[in-house]
């Protein structure tokens, strides 16, 4: 997602929206994509919480676990591109 080599998107890492950091943030199409390691399987309320503020704010936020990035980069790409769309 670096240097706009997902579809030409901008991408900022570790960007601040309220009082939490997001991933990684596209202003331009409020898209935010957040990474989930294991940790994330004990924490389903609090992240249910986070998104709602987040899509209250006006960003759609679209979740991967770590191991699904790692294992199938292309798909993850493919549903980051179809959300943000041309």
């Amino acid at each position: 997602m670096r240097n706009r080599r997902l579809g030409g998107l901008k991408f900022r890492r570790q960007m601040r929206v309220g009082p939490y950091i997001a991933d990684f943030l596209c202003a331009e199409r409020r898209l935010i994509v957040e990474l989930d390691g294991s940790q994330h399987a004990d924490r389903c309320d609090a992240d249910r919480r986070r998104t709602r503020y987040l899509e209250a704010k006006g960003y759609f936020v679209l979740r991967f676990w770590n191991d699904d990035v790692l294992r199938n980069p292309e798909d993850v790409q493919e549903e980051i591109l179809a959300v943000a769309g041309p």
